[in-house]
């Protein structure tokens, strides 16, 4: 039977074998190698940029294509002006410490983090609830990692105490960061040193623009800048309506202060980020019916807050109707965002959206969600989806002068009534000259209670007012007078709100890998990536089964046929056998391979054989061709495949 049962879980993941099978097939290794190297850049081989092509050309897909949004490509180089007014020069920031005898530079909360989960390892092998670590690889020994865990018991109040501070963890601020490390004597785990109280590090890299170096700027941390700044002729393009979403893929750049985690902490890297552009009065998504009935698992901030991480799972519609999700755009995108994981790959039990604390919240941000994934290094977070309020547009256009709203025309005009003061100029100038300007924009200021009562002290025939200085300025009647008028609105004008979901590429691209991989249960040596077809660099291997010429006009014919029904292959034409040609190609997470063998060149038929299960099927080429076309572009699945074509039992007569 073709279709079989694998079972993918006989063997527990073993990091020090995937490691090596990404590094031996090249899906990624460290940039400048052969000069040494530096901490986070990475440089992507064959499979892994097919992979992360593959994993953006679905992204389009699903939101770009689905969501009809407008997408741009802005510059990396950023005048300095620019992230003053946004914000991040002063606050895009992480706490770092120093190792007091080495210098070393260590992130505070992942010192925490690292230190405390490793006590806690220690405290589970000293009661016998987990096995001993692998003994240390002596070429690895070198190597900085992860705080390594010692069996020693703690008491259970310890226990609770460290699990509470790990789950308010991302809430703590420098100063309550030093005092974790001083009250429970975290060191630097390499060197058993001390460490300095922490101090903020910018994570911008600075630069200067032009030749002269009187022009400041940065490479940019993120890709949203850019969005905003073009606001105004997006909102121009789409006919000046909203909602409306515009989305950017590129590079952004962190120095971060000690990257240790591959893919999953860099200093270079791939964005794709969508803003979302919202009226703050409308929330409401037209398309969130759709969804209403997708399931999340949810870790909220009240939960962390109580020392727990728990998750919720609940239907993202009962979500925003409880309140725990603000909106129903951002639990629109919530939910999106969890279909586009589980489509490329990714595991749903081991993916979760932990809502943003008060403390670690962006300080643009009014709420905020990140869809965190399980892997190796515990949860990390790989998408952010926040509610950035009208932050980036208000403060962009108060600085630059530019107006970055949207002005609709109302359906009926808005009849108001309201207190105005009106002066008069000549007179006033002549009386006050230089604090003329100061006493208007007082007056100006007055909210209506406070300009009828200055209505009547004007009426009995004069008024004082103050300034913030303490200096009094006497009014009467021929300087101001203050009187009711009807006012018609036709045009409301209004800064819009921003849902931002911001996807860090590399980290979903290494999570995917770490999801797909496992070893044969009958040989653990034999890895194998079950990518999805959507997104596995090669998707269909042709092997071919002798190199004698007149296998060649078939595996030309084979190849062009698939490259007209726009479906990637490859050839695999060496000598070694054909089990180890599929083996290797199982490495690389190709979902599946068509032999071509002296049958084929009699009957024109060809095998066709599924990764996972190595089950195959057998039919004539044109007829494989099709199915596997449709198994490729995910309108069938292999069960189906099974039942249209008869399973391959091994033998087939030829002359």
């Amino acid at each position: 039977m073709a279709n079989i049962q694998v079972n993918k879980t006989a063997h527990p993941f073993d990091k020090t074998r995937f490691e090596a099978l990404l590094n031996r097939r090249f899906f990624y290794a460290p940039a400048f190698e052969i000069y040494g190297g530096v901490a986070g850049l990475y440089d992507y081989g064959p499979p892994g940029s097919s992979l992360q092509s593959n994993i953006i050309a679905e992204w389009r897909k699903h939101f770009i294509v689905e969501e009809h949004m407008l997408e741009v490509d802005t510059t990396i180089m950023t005048p300095a002006p620019v992230f003053e007014t946004s914000g991040h020069v002063a606050r895009f920031a992480d706490w770092m410490v120093k190792d007091l005898k080495t210098g070393e530079v260590l992130r505070a909360d992942h010192l925490v983090k690292n230190v405390l989960e490793a006590r806690l390892d220690g405290d589970k092998e000293a009661r016998g609830l987990a096995t001993a670590p692998p003994k240390e690889d002596d070429k690895k020994k070198k190597k900085k990692d992860k705080a390594k865990p010692t069996a020693v018991k703690l008491s259970d109040e310890v226990v609770t105490e460290y699990e509470t501070i790990l789950a308010k963890l991302d809430n703590y601020s420098g100063p309550e960061l030093g005092e974790l490390c001083r009250k429970h004597n975290i060191r630097n785990p390499d060197t058993d040193n001390e460490v300095s109280e922490p101090q903020q590090f910018n994570l911008m890299f600075a630069s200067s623009i032009g030749p002269t170096g009187q022009h400041p700027g940065f490479l940019r941390p993120e890709t949203a800048q850019g969005h905003f700044l073009n606001f105004s002729r997006l909102l121009e393009f789409n006919n000046d309506r909203i909602p409306f979403a515009s989305a950017q893929i590129g590079r952004s750049f962190r120095n971060e202060i000690s990257p240790r985690a591959g893919l999953l902490r860099v200093r270079e890297f791939t964005m794709a980020e969508i803003e979302h552009y919202v009226d703050p009065e409308d929330k409401r998504h037209e398309r969130f019916s759709e969804v209403r009935d997708v399931e999340l698992d949810l870790l909220d901030r009240d939960t962390q807050a109580s020392g727990s991480t728990k998750v919720t799972r609940m239907k993202i519609g009962d979500a925003v109707d409880k309140g725990i999700v603000a909106n129903e755009t951002l639990g629109y995108f919530l939910a999106r965002i969890h279909l586009f994981l589980v489509k490329i790959g990714i595991n749903p039990t081991r993916l979760r959206f932990r809502q943003h604390m008060a403390n670690e919240m962006a300080h643009y941000a009014t709420d905020c969600w990140d869809a965190e994934i399980q892997n190796s290094y515990g949860w990390t977070e790989c998408v952010g989806c926040a509610d950035r309020a009208a932050y980036d547009l208000s403060v962009h256009s108060a600085k630059t002068g530019h107006p970055l709203v949207v002005r609709q025309a109302l359906k009926e005009p808005i009849i108001t009534e309201k207190l105005v003061a009106e002066f008069d100029k000549k007179t006033f100038g002549k009386t006050f000259r230089k604090d003329a300007a100061l006493i208007q924009n007082i007056v100006e200021g007055m909210d209506e209670a406070m300009l009828t009562k200055l209505q009547g002290e004007l009426a009995q025939g004069s008024t004082t007012i103050t300034s913030s200085d303490g200096r009094e300025f006497k009014l009467t009647p021929d300087l101001l007078t203050i009187e009711r008028k009807t006012f018609k609105q036709s045009i409301r004008e209004f800064t819009p709100n921003v849902i931002e979901p911001s996807f860090g590429l590399g980290r979903i691209l290494y999570a995917l890998l770490e999801h797909s991989f496992w070893s044969r249960e009958q040989d653990v040596e034999r890895g194998v990536l079950s990518l999805p077809a959507v997104v596995a660099p090669t998707k269909v291997l042709i092997v071919p089964l002798s190199a004698k010429p007149e296998f060649d006009p078939l595996v030309r014919e084979v190849s062009a046929k698939l490259r007209k029904a726009g479906i990637f292959s490859r050839v695999d034409d060496s000598n070694a056998t054909i089990g180890k040609r599929y083996a290797r190609n199982d490495e690389l997470g190709t979902p599946f391979g068509l032999t071509i063998d002296f049958a084929s060149t009699q009957k024109r038929t060809m095998t066709l054989r599924e990764r996972d299960t190595t089950g195959q099927l057998i039919g004539d080429i044109d007829e494989v061709i099709a199915i596997v076309t449709e198994l490729v572009n995910g309108t069938i699945d292999w069960a189906e495949a099974c039942r249209r074509l008869p399973a391959y039992d091994g033998v087939q007569a030829v002359e």
